[in-house]
């Protein structure tokens, strides 16, 4: 158990976890891999290219490029202090305990309710399999499933979250490899489509530079997931070398996986055909005369959502279990199983992905709605104090125990500065959006009543002292 300590406390290498050390280096690689490969890229990257066209790759580039940094913050801080509550713990140690507070149990609430969406997006595809069982149903079974495995023992997590991940990972190899093939009209009833579609349909840039940004606001979030490796690599046996060699190989993979295939459905296909809410992926498929491509994709976006379900259950047991420890959520939490698991944690995290998941079936377009709208614009929240905390503690880590410092941020302070640039730019451009502003708006406020919450309690400990 460890007690919240002052921003300006010596900072510690690492301390000992009571959670099991159970994920293996394949574990963690395949989780940052897997870990953003979802939805969002299957089938959400549709609207993106409604509004970018083929500028769509520079919206990809730059979102990319942003999350790349934001993880090698976030490497460099966890292969130096690995702890299961990653961030918030830095965030803690770098701004205090009101910043700790505020990040842990913002990422805890966004994990939970991404947590329900994902369980009913797959009850959805699943009841369109077996119609007899009803989506309420079939969203109890995820539930049970994963609740059951993350009960366990913390390798089970790791053993669905590999194959899920290599699933995934092995269905972007082949797309992308068909589509190479039909570029270059090697398939049978193809021929080479050349620069055409790329240059058509109004350019490369059909809506101009307005255009791009605005895939960068569809696009941005789907990087989100990424962190969940940080958080995993505290339950590896060698936390620090683990999480340095899961971030050095996620987050290069990754931005090939997703500007490689936007290059190539850009490319195959005229941006205009490709419609919001339809998988781009399908009409590539469909287009190189692959039979059943919508069935195909449906099992893979089935995958994509449980394997995300899988992570967010894992994250948020583990930072409510680490917020317990530093004595910001209840204690109760810390009871840990003979096996090193965090089952009150698993259980508090899963109960409220239930009563999401309730809502979501009771009122899908009202009080869910609301909540998806409070977690839109989170994840920025969380990267922007991830960046604040790295600003903060890399000079004390230079100067406490520089020896922990394997994995470091390029162009250290500049590209951090860049990257809080890039996150003030985004939210800037989310205020000035209809269909984002909301979204912002909302998440401003569950950030804003967090705080008001960390505040009184950094009161009331003031005053018992």
């Amino acid at each position: 158990m460890h007690d919240a300590q002052p921003a300006d406390a010596p900072l510690a290498a690492g301390e000992k976890e009571p959670l099991a050390a159970g994920l293996k280096q394949r574990h963690l690689t395949m989780l940052g891999l897997g870990g953003v490969i979802g939805a969002g890229l299957f089938v959400g990257s549709g609207a993106g290219i409604a509004v970018a066209g083929p500028g769509i790759i520079v919206s990809y580039l730059i979102a990319g490029a942003l999350a790349m940094l934001v993880m090698r913050m976030l490497g460099e801080l966890s292969s130096a202090m690995p702890a299961s509550g990653a961030f918030s713990v830095h965030a803690e140690r770098a701004l205090g305990r009101w910043a700790g507070f505020t990040v842990g149990w913002l990422y805890w609430f966004l994990l939970v309710v991404v947590l329900a969406v994902e369980a009913t997006g797959a009850a959805q595809i699943a009841h369109g399999w077996a119609p007899s069982v009803p989506q309420w149903g079939w969203v109890l079974i995820f539930m049970l499933v994963f609740t059951t495995a993350n009960l366990a023992a913390v390798k089970n997590f790791g053993e669905f979250e590999f194959w899920f991940a290599a699933l995934k990972v092995g269905a972007i190899v082949l797309f992308l490899g068909l589509s190479l093939l039909a570029i270059f009209g090697v398939l049978p009833d193809t021929d080479a489509v050349g620069m055409s579609n790329l240059t058509g349909q109004g350019g490369f840039l059909p809506h101009g530079w307005s255009g791009v940004i605005s895939g960068v606001l569809a696009v941005v979030f789907a990087f989100g997931g990424l962190e969940v490796v940080t958080i995993a690599a505290a339950e590896s046996d060698d936390p620090a070398r683990a999480v340095g060699r899961a971030v050095r190989s996620a987050v290069w993979r990754i931005l090939f996986f997703y500007v490689g295939s936007m290059l190539v459905i850009v490319t195959l296909l005229p941006w205009s055909s490709i419609q919001p809410g339809q998988s781009p992926y399908v009409a590539v498929l469909d287009h190189v005369g692959v039979p059943a491509a919508g069935q195909i994709m449906n099992i893979v976006v089935f995958v994509a959502l449980l394997s995300a379900l899988n992570a967010n259950l894992y994250g948020s047991s583990r930072m409510v279990f680490s917020l317990a420890e530093r004595g910001e959520a209840p204690r109760a939490l810390l009871k840990v199983s003979g096996g090193g698991v965090p089952r009150r944690a698993v259980l508090a995290s899963v109960a409220f992905g239930f009563a999401s998941v309730i809502l979501n079936l009771k009122w899908p377009d009202s009080i869910f709605h609301y909540l998806l709208n409070a977690v839109g614009a989170v994840l920025l929240f969380v990267w922007g104090l991830i960046a604040a905390s790295q600003l903060r503690l890399r000079p004390r880590i230079e100067r406490e125990m520089p020896e922990r410092l394997t994995l470091r941020m390029w162009c250290f302070p500049y590209l951090t500065w860049a990257a809080l640039a890039g996150m003030a730019a985004v939210i800037v451009l989310m205020l000035t959006d209809a269909e984002a502003r909301p979204q912002l708006l909302w998440s401003a406020a569950a950030t804003a009543a967090v705080l008001v919450v960390a505040g009184l309690r950094e009161l009331r400990l003031r005053r018992t002292k």
